[in-house]
């Protein structure tokens, strides 16, 4: 008797250490956002997640414990058990089609470039780690100067213009008192630092956010922070923005002085220097400066379908439950695909027309991630309209490709017995 009972015992243990959960994230999730945010704390519990590419819209597989099913349940995500029989299916159905298992370890450190200051209009990437309960810690031009960014693994650039030209606002808002202050702020620090301008800071800085990739750093930037920043790599020795911003004059040949060489996604393209219009250079499509573009319920790009065993980095990139995405406009909504470097991977694109969407390339030991346009749920984002509500859009896959970013830092290759 007493040796059945250990027998039960045993087998008991082994049925609740084989038994897990899985967060499905196909059509039938209940809030796709916070799922990434149940991965998050899962790592950052030491407890690791087995990221299903492909598999129902890129599934999570977590160990079965109270604390787990509590959160979920908390955050309102679906999730279900499944025991050791079910999840050799699973690994049989992935085996057999294109789909992959990346073992997730360890929470990425995440850091957000963004000004100390509230600025008139908000930012996706934070609205998506703040609705997810994904912790993240604020930097700026200081802290970047400081030398602190080698703290962090991944990167977010805000809403930021790195080229020292103000977000090119000069013409509708340089009177407006956000502008002002935010002019002062800027140039304050730039005397602190010893730079000449606002210009030079913001370009050295750019600098030092490129050198962080090479060392090893993951860079995700949306809207205006990904080509003012490429365009501030080509134009490190060049003054390229106009007297109302740093006092001197443009340099009449500084077309033909860009270094594309030392830029990361961009070539060939042209610059917009009249500090009236606001458009940074012709890599962005379709330009901001053009009145009634695109039709919101004709503007959708598409994502691309890659190999999951083979190339398991852009497959993450691209994990969602539809890979058809709703288009949304920005400051810089998309980049023409005439003016990107022959190395830079696309992961989605308007297939009509010349936009790529969605961009990712490897520079040194890390990589970058552009996303075109400001909020994925806010087809027109202007300056002063109040923050997208996550609630009503728990779904959207717009906001996944955001947190897709966010999650891939923390994987790696799950080797399974064969």
């Amino acid at each position: 008797m007493n040796i059945m009972k250990k027998i039960i015992f045993l087998l008991m243990i082994n049925l609740i250490l084989t038994n897990k959960i899985i967060i499905p994230m196909d059509e039938s999730q209940t809030d796709h956002i916070k799922a990434y945010g149940i991965a998050f704390w899962s790592l950052q519990n030491n407890n690791p997640v087995d990221w299903l590419l492909n598999y129902k819209g890129g599934s999570f597989i977590l160990k079965n414990n109270p604390d787990i099913e509590n959160e979920c349940i908390i955050r309102g995500v679906s999730y279900s058990e499944i025991r050791a029989s079910d999840i050799n299916n699973i690994y049989q159905t992935i085996e057999e089609n294109n789909m992959e298992i990346v073992l997730l370890e360890k929470s990425p450190k995440i850091a957000v470039y963004s000004p100390p200051d509230k600025q008139p209009w908000d930012d996706a990437v934070t609205l998506a780690l703040t609705y997810a309960e994904i912790q993240y810690d604020i930097i700026f031009d200081k802290e970047i100067l400081l030398g602190e960014l080698k703290k962090y693994d991944w990167l977010h650039l805000h809403h930021e213009d790195f080229t020292g030209q103000y977000g090119k606002f000069y013409k509708n808002y340089h009177n407006k008192s956000w502008y002002i202050e935010m002019q002062h702020s800027f140039e304050q620090s730039a005397q602190e630092y010893n730079f000449n301008s606002v210009s030079d800071m913001k370009k050295n800085i750019a600098q030092r956010i490129k050198d962080y990739i090479i060392n090893g750093g993951f860079l995700f930037a949306m809207c205006s922070a990904t080509d003012s920043f490429d365009i501030a790599l080509a134009a490190q020795n060049v003054d390229i923005a106009a007297s109302v911003f740093d006092g001197t004059p443009i340099d009449p040949h500084c077309q033909s002085k860009l270094n594309f060489n030392n830029s990361l996604a961009f070539e060939n393209y042209d610059l917009y220097t009249d500090p009236l219009v606001y458009e940074y250079s012709t890599i962005d499509i379709p330009s901001s400066h053009i009145p009634n573009q695109k039709d919101a319920e004709k503007d959708y790009f598409t994502l691309f379908e890659f190999s999951a065993k083979w190339d398991r980095v852009p497959t993450m990139l691209t994990q969602n439950h539809t890979p058809i995405i709703k288009g949304f406009m920005g400051q810089t909504t998309g980049f023409n695909k005439d003016y990107l470097k022959d190395y830079i991977l696309v992961l989605g694109e308007d297939p009509a027309s010349k936009q790529t969407k969605y961009i990712h390339g490897n520079v040194g030991k890390g990589t970058f991630t552009f996303l075109g346009g400001h909020d994925p749920e806010d087809y027109k984002h202007y300056i002063g309209d109040p923050p997208t509500d996550l609630m009503l859009h728990r779904n959207s896959p717009g906001y996944r490709l955001i947190l897709n970013n966010v999650l891939f830092p923390a994987a790696k290759k799950k080797k399974r017995k064969t």
